[in-house]
């Protein structure tokens, strides 16, 4: 049963009408993220982080930045002032707990290029002083994993001085602690950690966990708990936002196969290479006939797996209509977001931005 919004929240404080703008909040977010890093390389802990640092300030450059807009949308559904205020801060500390997540998640896939540029344990490799390339390469393992973690430290530490009082941090404690538990799990389901023969539940339940908890639906929840959401809000954050992400992580998993590399800043071979059990894989296993499935075993997974192969398990994947299927279910998983928004007494400005997030996640090139 659809849960009226109206209903269950107060109504916001009178104020001007005004507009969701999501360029603005990406720049303060941009803004907020300079000056937090701008002071811990102007006050370092020891002389050895300035340059980490600096490779971080590369790193999170040129991000979607999905999180701290959902972060704000949320605040909106609460009736929070447009304008923003204390957010985009919040949404800066969530977006270095991204970073966090995606630093170990190239660890763990040993990916080579994130966003078109040298992930950042390929990077602290090159600085290795010496000539010995294993040393090095395990260099660069490690000292991501220590840039990893510094990133989230810092996302507390960043959402703690974001100028939120202690009755909205108190009701967003709970959601993100959550979200970072579900990411640990959904990681850890995606590395295979848990055998099962239902390789497509283990892949739902790694998708739902991963990405579309911590990128769509927590990121709402926790925006609306630092406005004061009640309750009944958030149930309703996640009736919009489960979908909606499960349909962001189905896009990926397309483009991670059938993208465009110059677009996408991704290698297409890499998710295939590694063996990646995504949505899309499993249900290609599942409809595939015995010679597709000959060539799934040979090919997926596969380490020096190059063009020509990648080109031979695209044309399984289409032969079986998994690539269709994924599309449909985007596309189902969109219609039940928008129908849970179309339900919801929301405040206009925060419906039209909800609208305009679904756009955005299901018809995104990278």
């Amino acid at each position: 049963m659809s849960t009226r919004l109206a209903d269950v929240t107060a109504p916001p404080r009178p104020r001007p009408p005004a507009e969701a703008d999501f360029g603005r909040v990406r720049q303060e977010v941009d803004a907020a993220l300079g000056e937090f890093l701008d002071a811990q390389a102007r006050d370092p802990a020891d002389r050895c982080l300035p340059p980490l640092v600096g490779v971080l300030r590369e790193f999170v450059r040129g991000g979607k930045r999905l999180r701290p807009l959902f972060c704000y949308c949320g605040w909106l559904a609460a009736g929070g002032d447009p304008s923003g205020g204390p957010v985009a801060r919040a949404g800066a500390a969530l977006e270095l707990f991204h970073s966090f997540a995606l630093i170990h998640d190239d660890v763990m896939d040993s990916s080579d290029t994130r966003r078109g540029r040298p992930t950042v344990h390929r990077q602290l490799a090159a600085r290795y002083q010496g000539d010995d390339e294993p040393s090095a390469a395990r260099f660069g393992v490690n000292a991501a994993i220590l840039l990893g973690d510094l990133c989230l430290a810092w996302a507390d530490e960043m959402l703690l001085t974001a100028g939120l009082g202690e009755d909205d941090l108190r009701r967003a404690s709970p959601v993100l602690h959550a979200m970072r538990s579900e990411v640990m799990a959904g990681q850890y389901l995606d590395l295979a950690g848990e055998w099962t023969e239902d390789v497509l539940d283990r892949s739902w339940r790694a998708l739902r966990l991963k990405t579309a908890g911590y990128t769509v639906e927590r990121p709402l929840q926790i925006g609306a708990a630092l406005a004061g959401g009640t309750p009944a809000l958030l149930r309703w954050c996640s009736a919009y936002g489960r979908p909606l992400g499960e349909a962001f992580q189905l896009r990926d998993d397309l483009l991670g196969v059938f993208g465009e590399p110059g677009t996408t800043g991704k290698s297409v071979l890499d998710d295939l290479r590694e063996g990646k059990q995504t949505v899309l894989m499993a249900l290609t296993w599942r409809r595939a006939g015995p010679r597709q499935r000959a060539v799934i075993r040979e090919l997926h997974g596969a380490p020096g797996l190059d063009e020509d192969g990648a080109a031979r398990l695209r044309d399984v994947i289409t032969a079986t209509g998994a690539e269709d299927v994924v599309g449909e279910l985007i596309e189902a998983r969109a219609r039940e977001a928008r129908g849970a928004l179309d339900s919801a007494g929301l405040p206009a400005v925060a419906r039209r931005a909800f609208a305009e997030l679904v756009h955005q996640a299901i018809r995104r090139t990278r």
